[in-house]
């Protein structure tokens, strides 16, 4: 039976890769790994899948991109075409990325069995374009894999049944635990002369932030304001960098003392970010996986749709005009604090077995 792991986006590629070794050489399932393109850049794509051990792309969807046009529909048509061709028995979707919701809209409408990996995850705010995308794959999916409890009770006050959610952990954690050797040697503080727990290691790239050229000015002069507390490395995801250079912010953040890094792949990033002091983000994928290694996070939104890193994580909401206070508050703590990962149920690096098992329940009278 063809199992599609849809990926396109970075964060699909680190969910995909445990579970694309949990099914190499099973009986019964063969996972086929479809990349989207979503993604062009290298460093977030292909770089990172290749260090995390997945193979080439058993297909990649054909579809040109264009500078001004949203990708979704070229990729459902693309993805579509090849369905029709050839027709998987199950189309798997992780995460809340447009590439994920273009595939199990297609599989939806093509009646093809749909699983999604990271259901239930709500931050309840509908403006989010990423939130509209989990809602959406939730509705459609014939099965519904969760990270925790909370994912759980959110699909049950949607009305979705209890026989179709199964809560499986955090996949994000297989992940860690499968590249923590790597991560390790790599050292990424060392090479670029950081002090390792003193410097402030910030990614943004949601549109609530970036696409704001207001509030991205905003967010900007608040960093340069920091460089007078802390190192601050800045990593700019393709989407940040070119709103910074089309507002003209590059180069005062530069000469404000903000260092500005280039994309990284997964095992540098993860290395940077396991030595910082403190991470600032509005990834949802960071949230986690700062818990799972005890960093302190402040997350610049409003809200969340993985509430369990602040209840047992080690993640915090912040404001903007809280920001400067924060860190410096949270630099001062990390002197006195042993840093401890956080102890999450099911975030114990074992997820991608209990999904394959849940795959494995699944399949009877499944084939389409």
């Amino acid at each position: 039976m063809q199992l599609h792991l849809i990926a396109g986006a970075r964060p699909n590629f680190m969910k995909i890769a445990p579970l694309w070794r949990a099914l190499r050489g099973h009986p019964t399932i063969r996972p086929i790994f479809v990349h989207t393109g979503q993604h062009a850049d290298a460093t977030m794509t292909s770089e990172i899948w290749r260090e995390l051990g997945l193979p080439q792309p058993g297909h990649g969807l054909a579809w040109k991109p264009h500078e001004t046009d949203d990708p979704t529909a070229s990729i459902m048509q693309a993805y579509e075409v090849y369905c029709r061709i050839q027709r998987p028995d199950m189309v798997l979707v992780v995460g809340d990325v447009n590439s994920s919701w273009a595939a199990a809209m297609v599989a939806a409408e093509m009646h093809i069995p749909l699983i999604h990996l990271e259901a239930g995850l709500r931050c309840f705010d509908p403006a989010m374009p990423e939130e509209q995308n989990r809602i959406a794959i939730d509705q459609k999916a014939d099965l519904l894999l969760t990270p925790s409890m909370d994912a759980d009770a959110n699909l049950r006050a949607e009305g979705i049944t209890a026989d179709r959610i199964k809560r499986v952990g955090n996949i994000m954690a297989d992940t860690l635990a499968m590249m923590k050797g790597t991560i390790d040697q790599e050292e990424s503080a060392r090479k670029l002369n950081l002090v390792k727990g003193r410097y402030v290691l910030v990614t943004l790239h949601r549109q609530s932030n970036v696409d704001d050229l207001g509030r991205l000015h905003q967010i900007c002069h608040a960093l340069m304001a920091l460089t007078t507390k802390a190192e601050i490395c800045f990593v700019l995801h393709p989407r940040t960098e070119k709103r910074l250079r089309t507002s003209n912010l590059i180069e005062p953040l530069s000469a404000g003392g903000v260092r500005l890094l280039p994309p990284m792949g997964y095992v540098g990033f993860t290395s940077l970010m396991q030595d910082a002091g403190v991470v600032v983000t509005d990834s949802g994928g960071v949230q986690e996986e700062t818990s799972l290694l005890g960093v302190p996070c402040l997350t610049l939104r409003t809200s969340t749709e993985r509430p369990i890193t602040i209840t047992l994580g080690t993640n915090q909401l912040v404001e903007l005009h809280q920001l400067s206070d924060t860190v410096t508050s949270v630099l001062h703590a990390s002197d006195y604090r042993v840093r401890q990962p956080a102890d999450i149920p099911l975030w114990d690096g074992m997820t991608a077995s209990r999904v394959v098992r849940e795959l494995e329940a699944f399949l009877p009278g499944r084939a389409g």
